[in-house]
Order: C-alpha cells, then sequence, then structure tokens
C-alpha cells in the first residue's frame, strides 16, 4: 500500500463519503450564498431546471420539492438573486443522484456556482458556461474523453470563460489537458483533477494562459514526462499536487522559483536527483514537502532547517543516505516527520527533538541509525505515532516515555532493545496506546508474568514475535479487552494456550506458531466473537502501522489492510482433536494447525468455514477420510492435509480438481482417482514430475504412471487439462 497523504484523492480509496479540501477563495466561493430571495424565478429558468430532474434515473427525493407551479426560488438546493430572481446557484450534493446531467441547466444565464459533487451522474460537465465561476462535479461518474481541439462555438470564447474553481476530481475522464480549451480560462484559480485517467504531460500551459493560478492538483491520473520547467512561471501558485502518477526525471529549477508554494506533493511517481541546498530554501513559504515513495537519492541537506514554516516532510521509501542534520531541530513546526525505508545512518541523537514540540509523527523505521533512542524524543509530549522499527537501535526503553501520554502507536520492531520488562511496565501507563509492536528485540528474554503488567486497555495490536521469548502465554494478555491482532509467532513459549483469549470479543487474528505451546486447543478458542460474526469489524485505521506475519526465515511486514482473519497454531506440540465446534468461526480465512500431535478425524464442520481460503492440517497424526464436504468451500486455495494417518478416496470435483498431490502425500492408505493425479501432475514442469517419479516422493497410482510411460510427458499434461 503507498499512502498519498497531501492528495485529495487519497481519501477516495478509504471511505465512501468524501471531503476534498479546497483552499482560499475556492472554499468562499464554493459555500457564500445569499438570503432567502423575495423575487420568483422565471419561466423559463424552472423549465431548465425540470428538465434536468427529468433526465435523472434517481433524483434522491428532490420531486417532492421541485414541484411544478411553485416558486423555483424556493426550490431545494435552488438559490436565486434578490435583485432580479435569476437562479445564481445550484448546490445538490451528496443526494444520491443518479442519470445524466442535462445540458438544459447551461442556459440559466446568471448561474455563478453548480455543485453536484458525491453523486452518480454521468454527462455533460457545462464546461462551456459563459457564467459559471464556481463547478464542482466530483464524485461522480463522468467518463467523457474531454476534447482535445477548440470547439467552434463562441460559448468557449476568451470573454465567456469565467471558470475561477474546477473540481472534476474523482470521476473516469481520460485524454489531455490541452491548450485549446483549458489554455483559455485565464480566470482559472482552482483546478482539481485528481483521481481520474489523464494521460500526457502536466498541464504547464496553465501557468501561462492562467495567472491567477493558485491551486492545480493533478494526483492519482495516469500523467507521465518530467515536470516541465514551465511551472516555475506559476508565479502565484500555492498548492501543486501531482502524485501518484508516472512523472520521472528531476525536479526542474525553475519550480524552486514559486516561492509562494505552501504545497508541493509529487509522491509515488518515479523522481530522481537529490535534494538541492541552494534550491530548497528558495521555498520559503512551504508547509509541506511530500517526496515519498520515489527515488529521491542524496542526503537532506541542513539549509531545510530555514524552513521555518514547515510542518510535514514526508521522504519515505527513496534512496536517501547519510546522516541527518541538526538543523531539523529548528523546523519547529513540524508535526510530521516520515523518513521510513532509506538509507540514513548515523545517531538520531544529532537532532534535538525537544524544539519540536509540535511533532506529532516520526517514522525513520527501515534505516540503519544506530545508538540510543534520544532522550530529547521523549520531550515531544504530543507524539502519537513513533515508528522506530528495523534500525540498529540499542538499549533500553527510558523511564522517560512515561511522558508519551498521546502515543497510540510505538513501533520498536527489529532492533536491538534489551529488558522486555521494563519496558511494558513503562508503556502501560501510555494509556492512548493502540498499537505496540516490539517484535525482534528482547533476545531470549523470558516474557514478563506477574501481576505488575497490567493496563494496555486500549491496545488493540499487540506484536512480540520473533524475539525467542520464554516462558507461559501471560494471563495478562487475556485482560486486553480491545485486542484485535495478537502476533507471538516464532519464540520459544511453553504450556497451554490461555483459555481466556477464547472471551475477547474483538480479536479476530492470532498468531501463536512456532513456539513449544502444549495441551489441547482449547474450547473456549472456539468461542471467539469475532471469529464466530458474518463479517469482520475492526477499528483499526487501515493506514497505519505496518505489522508482522511470519512467511520464511523472518517475519515480512504488511500493512493492515491485507490482513484476514486468522488462526495460525501450528508448529507447536499440540495434542488431542481438533474440536467440532471450530466449525463456529465462519469468519476464519486462513486456519493454520499443521506440525503439532493432533490425533482424531478432520471434523466435518470445517465445511462450515464458508470463507476458508487457506486450510493446513499437515503432519500431525489425524485418521479416517478425508470429510467431501470440504468440497463446499468455494474459496478454499491452499490445502494440505499431507503426512498424518488418514485414508479413503480423496474428493473430486470442484477445488479438489486444482490441488497438487503434494497436498495430500505422507497418506499411505489415500487413494487417488487418476484424473486427479493427473491434472496434479500437469501441473509440474516435466522435470519435476520425472524427479518425483524417480525419488517416489509422489504417491502415483500404476494407472497414471502407465499413462506417462506409454504416451509421454504432452499426453498427460493434455489429459490433466
Amino acid at each position: 500500500m503507498h499512502p498519498l497523504f497531501c492528495s485529495s484523492a487519497s481519501n477516495s480509496m478509504s471511505s465512501n463519503k468524501f471531503s476534498t479540501p479546497i483552499h482560499g477563495l475556492a472554499l468562499v466561493l464554493l459555500i457564500t450564498s445569499l438570503a432567502s430571495t423575495t423575487s420568483s424565478c422565471r419561466e423559463q429558468e424552472k423549465t431548465s431546471l425540470l428538465r434536468f430532474l427529468a433526465g435523472l434515473t434517481q433524483d434522491g427525493g428532490l420531486a417532492a420539492s421541485w414541484r411544478n407551479g411553485t416558486d423555483c426560488c424556493t426550490w431545494e438546493g435552488i438559490t436565486c438573486s434578490t435583485v432580479d430572481g435569476m437562479i445564481e446557484e445550484v448546490s445538490l450534493a451528496d443526494r444520491r443522484l443518479e442519470g445524466r446531467i442535462s445540458p438544459s441547466l447551461g442556459s440559466l444565464a446568471s448561474l455563478s456556482r453548480l455543485n453536484l459533487s458525491h453523486n452518480s451522474l454521468s454527462g455533460e460537465a457545462l464546461l462551456s458556461s459563459h457564467s459559471i465561476a464556481v463547478l464542482d462535479v466530483s464524485f461522480n461518474r463522468l467518463s467523457w474523453n474531454l476534447p482535445q481541439e477548440q470547439p467552434s462555438s463562441s460559448a468557449l470564447d476568451r470573454r465567456h470563460m469565467q471558470m475561477q474553481v474546477i473540481n472534476i476530481s474523482s470521476n473516469s475522464f481520460t485524454g489531455q489537458l490541452s491548450p485549446a480549451t483549458w489554455g483559455m480560462m485565464e480566470n482559472l484559480v482552482v483546478l482539481n483533477a485528481s483521481n481520474n485517467s489523464f494521460t500526457g504531460s502536466i498541464p504547464s500551459f496553465l501557468c501561462q494562459s492562467a495567472p491567477f493560478l493558485t491551486v492545480l492538483d493533478m494526483s492519482y491520473n495516469k500523467f507521465s514526462g518530467s515536470v516541465r520547467p514551465e511551472l516555475g512561471k506559476c508565479s502565484m501558485l500555492r498548492s501543486l499536487k501531482a502524485g501518484r502518477n508516472n512523472l520521472t526525471g528531476t525536479l526542474p529549477d525553475e519550480l524552486f522559483n514559486v516561492t509562494s508554494l505552501r504545497h508541493l506533493c509529487l509522491p509515488s511517481n518515479g523522481l530522481h536527483g537529490a535534494l538541492d541546498p541552494a534550491l530548497i530554501i528558495k521555498l520559503i513559504n512551504l508547509v509541506v514537502l511530500d517526496l515519498g515513495w520515489n527515488m529521491i537519492s542524496g542526503n537532506i541537506p541542513d539549509s531545510i532547517g530555514q524552513l521555518k514554516g514547515l510542518k510535514e516532510l514526508r521522504l519515505e521509501h527513496n534512496s536517501m543516505s547519510g546522516e541527518l542534520p541538526s538543523a531539523l531541530g529548528d523546523c519547529r513546526s513540524l508535526v510530521t516527520m516520515n523518513l521510513n525505508n532509506n538509507d540514513f545512518s548515523g545517531e538520531l541523537g544529532k537532532i534535538n527533538f525537544s524544539t519540536l514540540s509540535n511533532l506529532k509523527t516520526l517514522n525513520v523505521g527501515w534505516n540503519n541509525f544506530t545508538g540510543i533512542i534520544p532522550e530529547s524524543v521523549y520531550l515531544c509530549s504530543k507524539l502519537t505515532v513513533l515508528q522506530l522499527s528495523f534500525n540498529k537501535l540499542r538499549g533500553q526503553l527510558s523511564p522517560r516515555a512515561r511522558h508519551l501520554k498521546s502515543l497510540t502507536v510505538l513501533s520498536l520492531a527489529g532492533n536491538n532493545f534489551t529488558n522486555i520488562k521494563s519496558a511494558l511496565q513503562i508503556l502501560k501507563s501510555s494509556s492512548d496506546l493502540t498499537t505496540l509492536l516490539i517484535g525482534s528485540n528482547f533476545r531470549n528474554e523470558e516474557i514478563p508474568g506477574d501481576e505488575t503488567i497490567d493496563g494496555f486497555e486500549n491496545i488493540k495490536v499487540l506484536a512480540m514475535e520473533d524475539c525467542q521469548l520464554f516462558g507461559k502465554i501471560p494471563l495478562w494478555i487475556t485482560n486486553i479487552r480491545d485486542l484485535e491482532m495478537l502476533f507471538l509467532f516464532n519464540n520459544e513459549l511453553t504450556g497451554s494456550i490461555p483459555v481466556g483469549i477464547g472471551t475477547l470479543n474483538f480479536l479476530f487474528y492470532i498468531d501463536l506458531s512456532n513456539n513449544g505451546l502444549t495441551g489441547e486447543i482449547p474450547a473456549g478458542l472456539m468461542e471467539m466473537p469475532m471469529l464466530r460474526s458474518d463479517t469482520i469489524t475492526t477499528s483499526l485505521d487501515p493506514k497505519g502501522s505496518e505489522l508482522p506475519t511470519y512467511s520464511g526465515p523472518s517475519p515480512q511486514y504488511y500493512t493492515l489492510g491485507a490482513f484476514p482473519a486468522l488462526m495460525n497454531l501450528g508448529n507447536n506440540n499440540l495434542t488431542g482433536v481438533i474440536p467440532p465446534e471450530i466449525g463456529q468461526l465462519k469468519a476464519l480465512v486462513s486456519l493454520i494447525l499443521g506440525f503439532n500431535r493432533l490425533s482424531g478425524e478432520i471434523p466435518r464442520a470445517i465445511s462450515n468455514l464458508t470463507n476458508l481460503e487457506a486450510l493446513d492440517l499437515s503432519n500431525n497424526h489425524l485418521t479416517g477420510t478425508i470429510p467431501g464436504a470440504l468440497n463446499n468451500l468455494h474459496f478454499l486455495s491452499r490445502f494440505n492435509i499431507s503426512n498424518n494417518d488418514l485414508e479413503g478416496s480423496v474428493p473430486h470435483g470442484g477445488q479438489f480438481d486444482t490441488f497438487p498431490s503434494t497436498s495430500f502425500d505422507g497418506n499411505s492408505k489415500v487413494i487417488f482417482r487418476a484424473t486427479t493425479l493427473i491434472r496434479s501432475w500437469s501441473l509440474l514442469t516435466q522435470t519435476e514430475a520425472r524427479e518425483h517419479l524417480v525419488t517416489g516422493s509422489l504417491r502415483w497410482e500404476m494407472v497414471a504412471r502407465d499413462i506417462f510411460n506409454r504416451f509421454g510427458w504432452r499426453s498427460c499434461n493434455r489429459i490433466g487439462n
């Protein structure tokens, strides 16, 4: 996931209702309306409105207000002039309107403000209107290819292009923004065309044709090429946003001549080059600098300390290196500093964080920082997110961390911190903490189990994986009532699984794999309320911290949106049967119980887990037949019951026709249908199949071997498919 924090289009990834920020004059123009009217609207204008209404397939209840025979100046969403009764504004945002936008609205001669945003409309956007100054049709279904050549209609004559604010974001527009049409909008102040499918170059021609241009948002499109030097002529530009495109090259020197710039946001492109210390200080009014997810190299220049108004510095996921300049401590307005995933080194102590009293987010994860956490960090009392994961930091958490009362997310994972007991005793006082990631630290320490570890009443994500912690799963974890995700894999924990985990109302992701846990799977674990529900509801922010999951020799980290409902108890020493009540956990997407000592039959009730995509029961002591009802698991794509003592025929049809024979290997009494073997065989390469035959690692039926030997690989592959 690539977050785009300073683009108005970024909100469209996570919500059904949106609010696009509009700056300065744009805001005034969009919300200004006159007092109640005293004049009646004209019959011609009423007819135009009724034609618009007739073109809607869903009117959102407008028909109840827009009744023929009544004064249209009193209709919902309509504002008329108090002088002549002419319609000045049509404001129908978020009314669940569907259908085409009728051209009849273009005949409203005095219409200056049109807001049809957040609906499901298609058709014309009235770009040729004589009078409209503010147009907002964002978040609709407009999809035509915008014209590239200048129309012959006088409606586009320079004298009639009164547009000052245009918001066509979050539609499906295609094509290029050409000077033939757009270059005539000399009064343009704000243009938001984000979240469409525009191609070509960023429209730098606007800098010459629209001298008052203040806001230009081209984010989330398909623009390509370099950032044009002509953008340096936009002398009044305050906000330039073009993130999530295909831009390449370096930032032109001319761009830094736009000293009025407050927001420079070009993340998630292919930009390269370094930050020039002499150029960056020209942008003295800069508030947001977002160049994250590019290929920027070099270091952060000392001159950045002269940007006294800088509030957001986002340079994550680049190729930057060197030590951080102490001058960052001079950026006293900083609220967000994200330098995650670069190659920075040195000690964080070079920066005096105590001067950054407004800092709320500090993310320097995935770099090469050394030393200890500087004491000055703990003086940033407004910190809500502190991410120091995957560096080379060492030492213990300072008692001063208790001062971080506003902290909600703390990630220390992948460092060399010690004394987990002290760390937890300190952090329990951070009552707002919701995400605590401390895995891959505290090597070979005992997991604290005494009663002094309490609190954490708001923790939703707890990750203490890959630490080689020993001891038993402590009962204080079962008292974290809001817990949603628990990561304890890759440790050396022993004893039984606490029954109390099953009482946690919101827990939907539990990974206890790769430990030494013993005893039976508690029946109480089958009572987990969230996993028994039809759908998972989480209060976690999908743009939050990257979270760990085990895949191979070391944990991999993913964003929250990638996590399904999971129960992973694999690679332990659990005994007994698989509780038949497991069929109650119908929200489960992944169930991993492999590499234990479980016995008995595979419960038929597993077939009730209709959301299941992964099922691993391998390397146990299971007996009996494979339930044919498992064929009802239509989403099942990963299936492994190898190395048990199962018998009988492999179910056929459905998903079972797609599983390779290795999914069943190590069950000498299992009988395969020839077509199943051949189909599985066809999934392998010819070399792999021959090797399996030689080693005997696959238990082919005689008929499948005979087909291969007599008719060759091509025939086997053809029959299998």
